[in-house]
């Protein structure tokens, strides 16, 4: 029962995880940047300047947006286009994690038998651990080119300061919540799939004797078949136990001594 609660607890983690990365790519505000808000007069005029992973954009204080698309595939920001290309694997890999970790979850009744259900979802976990740490370069990746820019001394005057936004940090939650459902998958399988050996009280390996024709290496003891004749009222086998011979004299013995006093 603690196994299924397990695993349902990481398939719905990873699960939500993953619907925030596949969110947080169509957010705006990645990066945010506000020029002007200070008095001066009776009219308070600001603007901001904001992108994401496909536009630029300018707001000013009416509330009206222009926006530039980034241009075509090949023409895109080195750094933009490496957070894309870190996310859609990240989501690729997440898609083949969650379809391995339903088949091979115990609740389900797809994958095959036990032991093949304990690899695929092994499997699931691993895509999910590896996508989850795609997800979280992608997100480094950008956090690093916009903490560069603002920390940099040599920048000319005039360059905007950008400060980051909640979809980049919503992002970085959900990579953990990635981790650790893969991490939760993993724990329910570890034992089924690495079993460890078994120790005596000294701490070295016992292997378990073969037994051959009744008879273990241990005591040396006879044991017949577990044939079970209800003719005999005994069991079948290649020789007859002691108690067997005393019941049979036993009751031989009787039976001369009733022919005995029928004579008489």
């Amino acid at each position: 029962m603690w196994k299924r609660k397990i695993q349902l607890s990481g398939f719905l983690i990873s699960s939500l995880g993953w619907v925030f990365v596949l969110c947080t790519m169509a957010m705006d505000y990645w990066r945010v940047s506000q020029v002007g808000g200070t008095g001066g007069s009776f009219i308070i005029k600001v603007a901001w300047f904001w992108s994401n992973l496909w536009k630029d954009c300018f707001t000013d204080s009416s509330g009206i947006s222009n926006c530039r698309d980034f241009p075509v595939l090949w023409s895109v920001t080195a750094y933009v286009q490496g957070v894309r290309g870190l996310l859609m694997c990240g989501l690729g890999l997440g898609f083949f994690g969650i379809l391995f970790c339903f088949l091979g979850m115990e609740c389900t009744y797809l994958g095959g038998e036990d032991q093949m259900k304990d690899k695929l979802l092994l499997a699931g976990s691993v895509f999910h651990f590896v996508g989850g740490l795609a997800d979280i370069a992608g997100y480094c990746l950008y956090i690093n080119r916009i903490a560069k820019t603002n920390f940099s001394g040599n920048q000319p005057r005039g360059t905007l300061i950008y400060d980051l936004g909640e979809p980049v940090f919503l992002g970085l939650v959900a990579s953990f919540f990635i981790l650790l459902g893969a991490i939760l998958y993993a724990v329910t399988v570890y034992r089924i799939l690495f079993p460890k050996s078994p120790e005596n009280g000294n701490g070295t390996q016992t292997y378990m004797a073969a037994r051959s024709r009744g008879q273990t290496l241990y005591n040396g003891t006879y044991r017949p078949s577990r044939l079970y004749s209800r003719q005999y009222g005994s069991y079948k086998g290649s020789g007859r136990s002691s108690s067997y011979q005393l019941s049979t004299i036993s009751k031989t013995s009787i039976e001369k001594m009733s022919e005995r006093d029928a004579f008489v």
